[in-house]
């Protein structure tokens, strides 16, 4: 687990789960393992950071003792993804205040936009070994 960077997401968000599937695509170098908030690991590493899912609900990169939140999440996730998505790391320069209020719109309104499924995401055989 520690070798590894960890994003935690909502199981349940169909947004989420394709930003996951997203990521296991372009994640050439096998940097991430993934759990939902809702699992146990997940609300372990959450208990640990003392994160309030009031506040952050949906993508949590756990990188070592450090975690990262909404966009500065995104934004880290990005610079690891093969292809072009590394630029994507720039958009830090920002001020968090304004990246992560575009964040927030996207992440208020997701189960409106992209739905919501019973519960979370089952892994194939073949990506089980990406989840903790």
């Amino acid at each position: 687990m520690e070798s590894h960077k960890i994003i935690l997401f909502d199981g349940v968000c169909n947004l989420c789960n394709g930003a996951i599937n997203f990521v296991i695509k372009k994640d050439k170098k096998n940097i991430f393992k993934f759990a939902p908030l809702q699992s146990e690991i997940g609300e372990t590493l959450l208990s640990k950071f003392q994160i309030d899912t009031s506040n952050v609900d949906s993508i949590i990169l756990v990188d070592g003792e450090n975690y990262y939140a909404k966009s500065s999440a995104a934004l880290r996730i990005s610079k690891e993804l093969s292809g072009g998505y590394p630029l994507l790391y720039g958009f830090l320069i920002l001020p968090r205040f304004i990246r992560d209020a575009v964040y927030d719109y996207i992440a208020k309104n997701r189960y409106k936009w992209f739905g919501k499924k019973e519960s979370c995401m089952i892994p194939t055989p073949e990506l089980k070994e990406k989840f903790l």
